[in-house]
């Protein structure tokens, strides 16, 4: 069942065009990327999402225009956005607290899921005191815990170091295989669009443009032998190949992947 759906989505600032025309779907229980360069608009399609600013086009959620944007999304913006003031338990339950949930009842319902997202023990800690890969697992379960309909991941690990980046792709994996969540991930990281992901729109430079749809055929879990990672790094290379020479002939590249070009 396809939950978010848009079609010919665009979005100007005055004589600056950012979206032109961005027309994608996101199934139930299904993880999708959109991938592409820094700077192309990727995060002003969530913005528009979130409805934080308006565009033009056809967005719908369960087949219904999409009005109430809170309603639906649980976000997780680039940073972690934790509140040096609140101790972890508290930033977690933030967002409960903001629906008008008390503290006592957030605290309760949040407690259960500290051991699960590997923070037991650091429920009074400061974010100070935890490292980088800890805050943005904190910070992913404030999102979920909001229980809406769909997680909209803005680049979560992008501030991070290379080897906690890649354990945090991993770990993120492992969590959505287990819960099945409706997620929908901005990035300009091909491998972690790779690793992640059930299909992934790849975007032009501004305007941006959706330039081509891959669906990854890898199996889950995301093995680390070395067919699989073969099997991986063709699809980076024909990812990369499409982004930096769009409107190539590519008759003879290995086909990993089922892609659909506009």
């Amino acid at each position: 069942m396809t939950r978010l759906e848009l079609r010919n989505v665009r979005k100007s600032f005055g004589a600056l065009e950012v979206l032109a025309g961005i027309s994608l779907h996101v199934a139930a229980g299904e993880f999708v990327s959109i991938l592409g360069p820094s700077g192309a608009g990727k995060s002003t399609l969530f913005q528009l999402l979130t409805g934080a600013l308006k565009g033009e086009g056809d967005m719908r959620f369960d087949g219904a225009p999409l009005d109430d944007h809170g309603r639906h999304f649980a976000f997780m913006p680039q940073r972690d956005a934790l509140m040096p003031w609140r101790r972890v338990i508290d930033n977690v339950t933030l967002g409960l607290e903001v629906q008008g949930m008390k503290r006592r009842e957030a605290r309760e319902q949040v407690a259960p899921l500290f051991a699960e997202f590997g923070l037991a023990g650091f429920e009074r800690a400061w974010p100070a005191e935890l490292s980088g890969g800890m805050r943005q697992r904190a910070a992913l379960l404030r999102t979920v815990v909001q229980q809406r309909d769909m997680l909209l991941l803005d680049e979560p690990f992008g501030a991070l170091d290379a080897l906690t980046r890649a354990a945090m792709q991993r770990w993120l994996e492992g969590m959505w295989r287990r819960h099945r969540w409706t997620a929908l991930l901005i990035t300009h990281d091909v491998r972690e669009a790779v690793s992640l992901s059930d299909r992934i729109y790849l975007l032009s430079s501004r305007p941006a443009r959706i330039v081509s749809e891959i669906a990854v055929p890898l199996s889950r879990p995301r093995a680390a032998g070395s067919d699989a990672a073969r099997q991986a790094a063709v699809l980076e290379a024909e990812i990369l190949d499409t982004l930096l020479n769009p409107g190539a002939d590519r008759a003879s590249f290995p086909q990993t992947a089922q892609r659909r070009s506009s």
